[in-house]
């Protein structure tokens, strides 16, 4: 300390630590050529302890007009040092960096004009101070005072030239620093980040998009930003990006298309189709290394088939159409029990066409992979026969053709009817609205005989006799007017000299019981009149009651339907032969 008060003068010292600018200027210039003299004669101590004592006097002193002095007055010496200042920094440039957080906005200003000095005469050895700098100016992006910011800006503006010249900057240790600071919401610190992502990727010797992971998430998160201005410098920065990839033969999709996927669901419409888009592209250039993320592409592309903005439902359309083309196997890490159940967990949404998509994907894997699929048959099957209840026909279409494939096997058939005839017992609702549509679409699907053999033993042993009795009443309507089934009825019709028409209509018998015009209903279709006699005369004991008569009712009708057409001749005939007088016989 006493060297440098040999070397200054008292004045001078004086001078630096004056209110008015002018004085503490004028004081800085005579450290200037104070610092230059020694500099010539190479003591180098000597200029050690001046720039000690302004750090500790001046830059640390608690009178801010000192602060300022100091700070001016270390520009001044690393001006003079020239080239010799490098082997200095380390007592320059930190009392410099902690002024940067000074209280006072003034002392702050000078700070980032004495840091923006000594970065312009040491240059490339400036690099070593970078996180430390990079973290002050990211703060300062932000400072309260315009003016602040400005010097901010220029000081910034030089380090950034500073780096991409340099081949000492270390992009390895600068990324966990804009990685902790990507999510920040400060308008002012997301351009000041751009604005070093820009700059760094369009340096050659620089791999930004080696760590794209590390901040693709912050640069999504900007496409929400209020502000037009810094949604567009994030949008560019990402169509950049995803230029660069899709030029690359080597990317890191797996962690990419994980924060894609998240934010595909976002509630920002912008970044949504942003994300859908990048998914799409990934999907295309991926290959075999997004396989085993397929299941979360999935998870993602779904919701957004049914998204109100047409440009995503588009574009999330053709990503899912990529997807199905791809015929991924399991022995290369497709996952699909992960598939599955994100097909199965969709079958919730409250959008129809997501829906749609759900149960193509369900059926398309059946197609392909259905020994692993009927492996997960007890965590789908559940919510497939749920979805028989859904609003929309083709939803329950569609649902049907799943279980239907899945009922090939016969032990998957007894467990699709005995599950649907339980449904039904619990949900009469369903029954009334779904009943026809569904054991049609069965009939069609597993062969109508098979269907109806199948719950004709199941009805048999119901215990619930008034669920039986309006279970068989529907199939019995089912029977007697779906177009579906006239091949059913025309076995039935040949009973009486057909081996395979009496078996059905022994196996239908006993739970078409259940309902005594389900019965005579069955007998009137085989043909065996004698039997329908006895049963009608049967019922005289029987207590007739509303539901009985609404269901004579019901069969009266079907008897004038083209369906007992062959019944009504019949009785036309037996009339004219044995009931008309001689003259109109």
């Amino acid at each position: 300390m006493a060297d440098a008060i040999s070397v200054i003068p008292a004045s001078v010292l004086r001078n630096l630590s004056e209110k008015l600018y002018e004085k503490r200027k004028n004081a800085a210039l005579e450290i200037e050529g104070i610092v230059k003299q020694l500099a010539s004669t190479g003591d180098h101590d000597k200029i050690s302890a001046v720039i000690n004592l302004l750090s500790k006097e001046f830059t640390y002193s608690s009178q801010s007009n000192h602060r300022k002095g100091g700070l001016i007055g270390l520009a001044a010496a690393t001006v003079a040092l020239s080239s010799e200042a490098a082997q200095h920094l380390e007592q320059l440039v930190p009392p410099v960096l902690n002024s940067l957080s000074d209280q006072d906005s003034r002392v702050r200003y000078y700070a980032c004009e004495a840091l923006y000095n000594i970065a312009k005469v040491v240059r490339g050895d400036f690099i070593i101070f970078f996180n430390q700098i990079f973290d002050a100016l990211c703060k300062l992006s932000a400072d309260s005072d315009p003016n602040v910011q400005s010097a901010a800006h220029l000081l910034d503006s030089l380090v950034k030239d500073i780096v991409t010249e340099s081949d000492q900057f270390s992009i390895e240790e600068f990324i966990p620093l804009l990685r902790e600071r990507m999510n920040v919401l400060n308008p002012y610190v997301r351009q000041f980040l751009v604005g070093w992502i820009t700059v760094l990727d369009s340096v050659p010797d620089i791999d930004m998009l080696g760590f794209l992971p590390d901040f693709l998430d912050g640069l999504f998160n900007m496409l929400s930003d209020s502000s037009r201005e810094i949604r567009q410098q994030a949008d560019s920065a990402l169509s950049e990006f995803l230029q660069e990839i899709k030029n690359s033969p080597s990317v890191d999709y797996g962690r990419m298309t994980e924060i894609l996927v998240q934010r595909a669901a976002s509630p920002d419409e912008f970044t949504r189709l942003t994300a859908i888009s990048w998914i799409n592209e990934f999907v295309k250039l991926g290959g075999d290394q997004l396989v085993p993320y397929y299941a979360d592409i999935l998870g993602a592309i779904l919701p957004c088939i049914s998204d109100k903005e047409e440009k995503i439902r588009v574009v999330a359309r053709e990503t899912n159409e990529e997807l199905f083309s791809i015929k991924a196997d399991p022995a290369e890490g497709f996952d699909v029990g992960a598939v599955l159940s994100i097909a199965r967990r969709q079958l919730d949404s409250e959008w129809e066409a997501t829906r749609i998509e759900a149960l193509h994907w369900i059926s398309t894997l059946l197609d392909r992979h259905r020994s692993e699929v009927l492996c997960f048959l007890n965590d789908i099957f559940d919510t497939l026969l749920k979805a028989l209840s859904d609003s929309s026909d083709e939803v329950v279409l569609l649902v049907l053709d799943i279980h239907a494939c899945i009922a090939q096997d016969p032990l998957n058939f007894r467990q699709l009817v005995v599950f649907l005839v339980h449904n039904f017992r619990v949900d009469h609702s369903l029954l009334e609205r779904r009943g026809a549509l569904i054991v049609c679409r069965l009939c069609v699907l597993l062969d109508a005989e098979r269907v109806y053999r199948e719950l004709s033993t199941i009805l048999e042993g119901e215990a619930n006799l008034d669920f039986a009795c309006i279970m068989v009443q529907a199939l019995n309507l089912i029977l007697l007017t779906s177009s579906e089934l006239s091949k059913l009825r025309e076995l039935l019709k040949q009973s009486h000299s057909n081996a395979a028409g009496k078996d059905l209509f022994v196996s239908l018998y006993a739970s078409w019981c259940h309902s005594p015009i389900a019965i005579i209903s069955l007998c009137l279709l085989a043909q065996t009149y004698q039997h329908a006699s006895s049963v009608i005369q049967s019922l005289v004991e029987e207590d007739i009651n509303a539901k009985f008569l609404v269901q004579l009712d019901k069969l009266i009708r079907l008897l004038e339907t083209p369906v007992f057409t062959y019944l009504r001749l019949q009785v036309c005939m037996c009339y004219f032969l044995f009931l008309a007088p001689p003259s109109q016989a």
